[in-house]
């Protein structure tokens, strides 16, 4: 194969990779937009938050899944599985006719996207070097907020125009279209042996992680309403469930959970950090627009735009850290963005209904940049620790405890407002903006946290820092060109 065909494949398979993430992206906002038109057609206002729900719960109980399926089988034949599932998802979802059947199609929907992020990470990292990955993943957290900014303003025109079912359906070229460039790109890697799959490990642990998931939800929900009654069970369920998935593990022949890999000292140190930056940016995704509207008196519109700054640095110190991370190394990035973070929910909690506008402008920047320089540098450092073979499982991992922290996030900051508020009557807007300041306060003490944690993340450069394994496969430079065809 030429180098003028290797090239033409792997920005092929790039752009296929960047398409993906879009639409696992802006899926997670578009559709808040056609909610209310779509609670208002097929009724069923009870069931209006698990059309949510029930989407991050399959898309977070799947990510360990298809991570451990890619390493072991290939990446491309289980991004096309996750795409088509998403697909199918989408076609159904706009096919509902009630409530619940949208439910349970949102819920296949999820289950395929959990799998475009981090399957999409690992072919990036596969067909780049160590020198062009924090590139390359830095326009990919520029894809994810771009669609962030603009999905919100798409449902709501795409609702008005045409129908809510559209939200779904245009899914479906964009979907083909991305398929079509990876499964044209990319070859599916023949494993020579055959190894077995660890079903039980992977039933226990999506059992285990939907236990945990509903259970923090559940535990956000009941806190201001007296408990609810089957949270502790729940939790001791969870207990229960991850006890026999490590006597499982330990067993396995190509355990789901890789026990050496989660004990790596750097690798926890990545994911303990990247466990507690979740907490503070779901945190800040979930309550800031409650914030703005209930606290400040602000509407709608003002709300939905909050994020909008938070969300712009994120994207450039994205783009920034990805050219400047091998010159700086991992720690310092990560050190300086959670430093940010605190400082900016430190500066949300002392704003109130008088203070500028561009105060608030101001924090939500701030703590964007941070994001942006913590996020970026997590994923590339939880890449590069880890032995090729791992390398599918290991980003999922670190996308999934950030996912649990967020889960975590919410569910605290929920019940901190919740304990706040007066339980039996209406709050004022002086109550409210109170209770949300709490839960920024302790959003910014779990960012503080994390500036601890990471200071357990190893000090030098990348190149220094790669395993070993990795640094092997970086030269000669045709093992980079056979990568980009055999990914």
């Amino acid at each position: 194969m030429s180098e003028r065909i290797a090239g033409t494949r792997r920005v092929v398979a790039t752009a296929g990779v960047l398409g993906g993430t879009f639409l696992a992206a802006i899926e997670t906002t578009v559709v808040a937009a056609a909610m209310p038109t779509v609670a208002d057609q097929l009724g069923g206002l009870p069931y209006y938050s698990w059309v949510f729900s029930a989407y991050l719960l399959t898309s977070t109980v799947s990510i360990p899944l298809w991570g451990k399926l890619s390493d072991l089988y290939g990446r491309r034949r289980f991004y096309l599985w996750c795409v088509g599932l998403f697909l199918v998802g989408s076609a159904l979802s706009g096919l509902a006719q009630t409530m619940p059947q949208l439910i349970l199609f949102r819920a296949l929907q999820g289950f395929g996207a959990g799998g475009l992020l981090p399957l999409g990470m690992s072919v990036l990292a596969d067909l780049y070097t160590l020198e062009e990955r924090g590139r390359m993943q830095g326009l990919l957290s520029g894809v994810w907020g771009v669609a962030s900014i603009v999905g919100p303003v798409t449902g709501g025109y795409v609702t008005e125009l045409f129908s809510w079912r559209w939200v779904f359906f245009l899914n479906i070229p964009f979907g083909l279209a991305t398929a079509a460039a990876v499964g044209t790109a990319l070859r599916g890697r023949a494993s020579a042996e055959r190894r077995p799959v660890d079903y039980a490990g992977a039933v226990l642990l999506m059992t285990s992680v939907t236990l945990l998931v509903l259970a923090l939800s559940r535990s956000g929900l009941s806190a201001g309403a007296g408990g609810d009654a089957w949270v502790v069970p729940t939790y001791a369920a969870v207990l229960g469930f991850g006890m026999l998935l490590y006597r499982v593990e330990r067993r396995a022949a190509e355990p789901m959970v890789p026990l050496d890999l989660l004990t790596d000292p750097m690798v926890a140190a990545i994911a303990g950090t990247g466990l507690l930056v979740g907490v503070a940016m779901f945190g800040a995704i979930s309550y800031v627009p409650l914030f703005v509207q209930q606290g400040l008196g602000g509407d709608a519109v003002e709300a939905g735009r909050a994020l909008t700054p938070l969300i712009l640095g994120w994207v450039v110190m994205s783009v920034v850290t990805g050219r400047v991370v091998l010159s700086t190394g991992y720690r310092p990035l990560v050190l300086t963005g959670m430093i940010c973070v605190t400082a900016g929910f430190l500066g949300l909690s002392r704003i109130g209904s008088q203070s500028s506008v561009w105060l608030l402008r101001a924090d939500l920047a701030l703590m964007g940049m941070g994001m942006g320089m913590t996020m970026l540098s997590l994923v590339l450092a939880m890449q590069n620790v880890v032995a090729r073979r791992h390398l599918g499982v290991a980003t999922s991992f670190g996308q999934f405890t950030r996912s649990i922290g967020g889960a975590v996030g919410v569910a605290l900051l929920g019940a901190v407002i919740a304990g706040a508020l007066p339980a039996d009557e209406t709050p004022s807007a002086a109550e409210m903006t109170n209770a949300i300041h709490r839960a920024f306060v302790f959003a910014a003490l779990a960012s503080g946290l994390a500036v601890v944690s990471a200071t357990r993340i190893p000090s030098g450069l990348p190149v220094d820092l790669v395993h070993p394994e990795q640094r092997r496969e970086e030269v000669p430079e045709e093992v980079r060109r056979q990568e980009a065809g055999e990914a």
